[in-house]
């Protein structure tokens, strides 16, 4: 099936309210043209330079989002510019965003990503760790970000009862978060988990933003499971 054949037939399963981050990290922007074309605009990339380069060269209407864990020396690339960063691990990499971003006079939307997975090799906060970062000094000082929801990434596994079980965890933890420290914003409203694999059971859970790639856009080079 061609590009916009995969987008619409996954579309056609989305339910209202939850949207489609279309991951197309080491695609080809003709690629990303194609998906375009066929009325999707939100993109999903995970290494700053390359995402530099395809904002310069695809139409600019397009909503980037950052996937990948980004390091503190890359944030000037893509700030002037990013939708939403779903990958906050940390309040360091949250103050050096907030410190790009003032620089451009911009407010940038973030996500806290959390360890959900069994892999140890995960990025993600636990929810203590969440607590003592929202509950900082430091980052109640923070004048350019603004915290709209949670990011996981699932084990790599077949195992459907364990899926649930860390998509449930996700779930809980944006609830947590939602009563003790957002309950007055409306902006905190977005829990991005699922891929190309296991989107519908995310979408179970309550996921706001499915990330799906090879669905789309065919296996890439490598899989990292973003």
């Amino acid at each position: 099936m061609s590009i916009s054949e995969n987008l619409n037939r996954i579309k056609s399963t989305l339910p209202a309210g939850v949207r489609l981050v279309a991951v197309s990290k080491m695609k080809p922007e003709a690629d990303i043209q194609e998906a375009y074309n066929a009325g999707q605009r939100i993109f999903g990339e995970s290494h700053a330079q390359e995402l530099k380069q395809k904002h310069e060269d695809l139409p600019k209407d397009i909503e980037w989002h950052f996937i990948g864990h980004l390091q503190t020396n890359k944030i000037k690339y893509i700030i002037s510019y990013i939708s939403l960063i779903h990958s906050v691990d940390s309040l360091k990499l949250l103050v050096e965003i907030n410190k790009e971003a003032a620089k451009h006079g911009v407010v940038v939307r973030c996500l806290l990503q959390f360890h959900i997975a069994t892999e140890e090799t995960k990025f993600g906060l636990t929810l203590d760790e969440a607590r003592q970062l929202l509950e900082s000094d430091e980052f109640r000082a923070l004048q350019n970000v603004r915290i709209c929801g949670v990011m996981g990434i699932g084990s790599l596994t077949d195992n459907t009862e364990q899926t649930n079980r860390e998509f449930a965890n996700l779930k809980q933890i944006f609830d947590t978060l939602k009563t003790d420290y957002f309950a007055g914003s409306d902006e905190f409203k977005e829990i991005s988990m699922g891929m190309s694999g296991d989107y519908q059971l995310a979408i179970a859970h309550g996921s706001t933003l499915v990330r799906v790639g090879s669905s789309i856009f065919g296996q890439r080079v490598y899989d990292d499971k973003h």
